[in-house]
């Protein structure tokens, strides 16, 4: 039975069902998630990240872990931690970076937290010769010592629930099956009414939305924002998160399916699309926040790369090979660009007290 037909049987069986319950399944069933069986990443898969753009990326990201291992006082072990690592093409390049910084590798343990057997192959393969700790959840990663970790378009994929405004009020957002027996977007009454109207009275300053207005939230993400506040107050350190997202309260529907680099209908191919929507950014930083942590302002992939160093190790690269100095300004463009990269993706980061993030410092 096909994933499809598994969800169609679901809605048979118990009525329609979340958006959340949906994007869960199409990501992460055993038998036919798209994680768990077939990711495609790259220029060659489904969609392109960061890191694929260009090694700057990770070897940035590795300056900036070794730089937060120095400013915590440089301790003996730490353990460098990604959530979610693709086909660990970033953090290969974040390592190869962080050579630079004497004694960081030495005190630094590798975990990736990764739940695809395929993906973890992949991670294998790019990080050949190098120590590296697999596990499925982040709890089961120790907390004895302070945490630096690293998570690129991880928070994405957390499922969310959606609610829309109509002339009855809120209803929840929910996959269904119509009468010809084929996946379908409906609108039933259901808590999501009592759940959604605290959240858009706060975020559409009390007023009434249009008709058709979509509210989107995700209690996996606020549950994850607390899990990584909590960790990181207890444990020290720092987590750096990027990824598309808002930088303030919203309304909108970002819930978007990419197949071979195209957009299509989540509802099109069940586990054979990567499924994502927009961070919602504040409700993830406040959840860490009362876990006890401390937030860094939300900035720009671009504002974040360029206080990093990017241009300074663009123009290092292309001196290098001047062969390459057109791809490499492409490529920096694409990162940091207004217009591409740079505006879309954010970045914030969780850190302990007492710990100033790079890249994160009050601007003048």
């Amino acid at each position: 039975m096909s994933l499809r037909e598994r969800l169609i049987a679901a809605v048979a069986a118990g009525g329609p069902i979340s958006v959340a319950h949906y994007m869960t399944a199409c990501l992460h069933d055993p038998e036919w998630g798209y994680y768990a069986t077939r990711p495609n990443l790259g220029g060659d898969g489904d969609f392109i990240t960061a890191p694929h753009v260009s090694q700057m990326f990770g070897e940035l990201l590795g300056l900036w872990a070794a730089e937060v291992w120095a400013r915590l006082g440089r301790p003996r072990l730490v353990r460098l931690v990604e959530l979610g690592p693709g086909d660990g093409t970033m953090m290969a390049d974040a390592l190869r970076a962080a050579k630079a910084a004497p004694g960081f590798l030495a005190a630094g343990e590798v975990w990736l937290v990764e739940t695809s057997a395929p993906l973890r192959a992949a991670q294998e393969a790019a990080m050949a010769g190098t120590a590296v700790r697999w596990v499925e959840s982040l709890v089961a990663v120790p907390t004895d010592a302070p945490l630096i970790l690293l998570a690129n378009e991880f928070l994405d994929c957390l499922p969310i629930r959606q609610a829309v405004s109509t002339e009855k009020g809120w209803m929840e957002r929910r996959v269904a099956v119509d009468a010809d027996g084929r996946l379908e977007f409906a609108f039933l009454p259901s808590e999501a009414g009592e759940v959604a109207r605290g959240p858009c009275l706060r975020r559409d300053e009390g007023g009434a939305p249009p008709r058709g207005s979509v509210l989107e939230w995700s209690d996996a993400l606020t549950a994850f924002g607390q899990a990584i506040g909590d960790l990181i107050a207890r444990a020290g350190g720092a987590a750096l998160f990027i990824d598309y997202g808002r930088v303030a309260p919203g309304l909108g529907d970002t819930l978007q399916a990419l197949r071979n680099h195209r957009k299509e209908s989540p509802l099109a191919h069940p586990g054979e699309a990567d499924l994502t929507a927009h961070v919602d950014f504040p409700a993830f930083l406040g959840a860490a926040r009362q876990a006890g942590a401390l937030i860094s302002p939300i900035r720009s992939q671009g504002d974040l790369l360029r206080a990093l160093g990017a241009e300074v190790r663009a123009a290092a690269l292309a001196r290098a090979r001047p062969d390459k100095a057109d791809l490499i300004g492409r490529q920096l463009a694409r990162l940091i660009a207004p217009d591409q990269m740079g505006d879309l993706f954010k970045a914030a980061c969780v850190h302990s007290p007492g710990l100033a993030a790079p890249g994160f410092e009050a601007r003048p």
